[in-house]
């Protein structure tokens, strides 16, 4: 399609302003352009179809499958949005006082209760803004708590080789050195690796339950105790929360700290940068490290803010993204005690229908059949008899309107896609996809080398994907 300066034509214009209704200012010419901006120049009609051609070539969970591993999108209930868009959210500023937003405050206040209650924990923070940044701030708890008690020896964090990718940056930008263990044979973290691992310099741990090979870990009470015993403390990325809510608290399993994903668990959808909230639960002992400021309740039911009395500091401007804690909060109350483990219950239950299938069509799932939200297809073996590549059955699903699962990741599994059904896909959808998984299988060997060139049906084919990340074009080039 053409750009909007394909489609500019000198001269043509769509608005009319009105009346001007206040004083004119005129400013210092000194501060004004002395050339007009080279923007396109449009009629409204023609501005209206530019932008509705772009939506029409634009997949989103709306227009189909989107079975995207570890990053969960998933079909979110309208009425989450029609709540945080009320106006007395929406028209509410962070500076008004306290007294005019207790609304506001009740729903921020009321959303950390419940998920410290959902986490096991004992005091929560909203302000962080995504999940790396809540991976950050947790880790930023952890070391004020070993810098407070003077113990300075403690600046290495142990990462698994199965977790989120974003975990050794988050330690690194928190100031700690990276220790990576490995995982077993069964996908889990390697026990003996992990006791070698430990020591005095010892900070903590950061796990991913369940990992990225959509398995939680059996060992999880002992993994916790191991690393407890040598002075760490245990942080829990709670990314794939949503395989264990109602089931399993990480408090429970003696995790100290946790962070929750709420633009992925509980309801605002993510994706393209953006919205995110990554809110950071903690047990008592750290409590007093939390970012500031926080929500707190008076015996007469009065709320304001306070702040903690050894806060590592804001970690965001004011008090996080409100309205994604709004989403969360409508999305909770909606579901309720009983609708949160049934939410976890169904998506286990549809990544375990999906795998078998996909496991009895022939496709290699390395660590079986069993798994909790997510699990990994290898497609080393395809690729070893045929050619085709995790990311040649990628591409095709394109032409099949479906969005690819996350491809080559996690790195333990090389030729990996990381599929997730969600809770909110119905098994005729789940059907669906095993056939055309099974078509694609079937196309692999007996025309692999034609998989090479998908998508076919696509507004753009296959690009040059090293070239279009090295040397984007990213300015229009204006011929004279």
């Amino acid at each position: 399609m053409k750009l909007l300066f394909e489609r500019s034509v000198a001269g043509r214009g769509q608005t009319v302003f009105p009346q001007l209704d206040v004083p004119e200012v005129a400013f210092d010419q000194a501060l004004l352009r002395r050339d007009m901006p080279r923007l396109p120049q449009m009629a409204e009609v023609d501005l209206g179809r530019h932008y509705t051609e772009l939506a029409s070539q634009t997949h989103g969970v709306n227009d189909g499958f989107y079975p995207l591993g570890s990053c969960t999108m998933k079909y979110n209930p309208r009425v989450n949005e029609q709540v945080a868009a009320l106006p007395g959210f929406t028209d509410i500023h962070p500076l008004q006082p306290v007294e005019t937003a207790q609304g506001c405050l009740r729903a921020m206040h009321e959303l950390e209760a419940m998920l410290c209650e959902i986490c096991g924990m004992d005091a929560m923070t909203l302000q962080p803004a995504a999940g790396a940044h809540g991976e950050y701030t947790g880790l930023l708890l952890i070391r004020a708590h070993h810098l407070a008690n003077g113990d300075t020896a403690r600046t290495k964090i142990i990462v698994p080789d199965s977790a989120h990718g974003t975990n050794p940056a988050s330690a690194v930008m928190a100031g700690f050195t990276v220790v990576s263990v490995p995982s077993n044979a069964q996908g889990g973290v390697d026990l003996d690796a992990l006791r070698a691992a430990v020591g005095p310099d010892t900070a903590g741990l950061m796990l991913t339950n369940p990992n990225t090979l959509g398995l939680f870990d059996p060992n999880i009470l002992q993994i916790c105790q191991i690393v407890h015993e040598a002075g760490g403390l245990c942080y829990y990325d709670g990314a794939n929360l949503n395989a264990v809510m109602g089931h399993a608290r990480p408090g429970d399993m003696g995790f100290d700290c946790v962070h929750v994903n709420l633009h992925k668990t509980f309801s605002t959808p993510h994706g393209g940068g953006g919205p995110g909230s990554g809110p950071v639960g903690c047990k008592a002992f750290l409590a007093p490290y939390l970012p500031g400021p926080r929500v707190a309740q008076d015996a007469d039911g009065h709320l304001s803010f306070e702040q903690p009395e050894q806060s590592v500091g804001k970690v965001r401007s004011f008090y996080g993204n409100f309205l994604v804690a709004v989403r969360a909060l409508t999305y909770i109350l909606t579901l309720g005690r009983e609708g949160i483990p049934e939410a976890s219950s169904t998506a286990v239950l549809n990544a375990n229908y999906l795998a078998h299938l996909l496991a009895e069509a022939g496709y290699d799932l390395p660590y079986g059949e069993r798994c909790m939200h997510e699990f990994v297809i290898d497609c080393g073996p395809l690729k070893a008899k045929t050619g085709v590549s995790a990311m040649d059955v990628a591409k095709r699903l394109l032409d099949f309107g479906i969005h690819p699962p996350t491809m080559y990741f996690p790195l333990i599994v090389h030729e990996a896609l990381m599929v997730e059904p969600t809770e909110t896909e119905a098994r005729e959808t789940l059907d669906e996809f095993v056939q055309m998984m099974t078509a694609i299988l079937e196309e692999a060997h007996t025309d692999g080398e034609r998989l090479h060139g998908a998508p076919f049906t696509c507004p753009i084919g296959r690009p040059d994907e090293v070239t279009a990340a090295r040397k984007p074009h990213l300015r229009y080039e204006f011929g004279e």
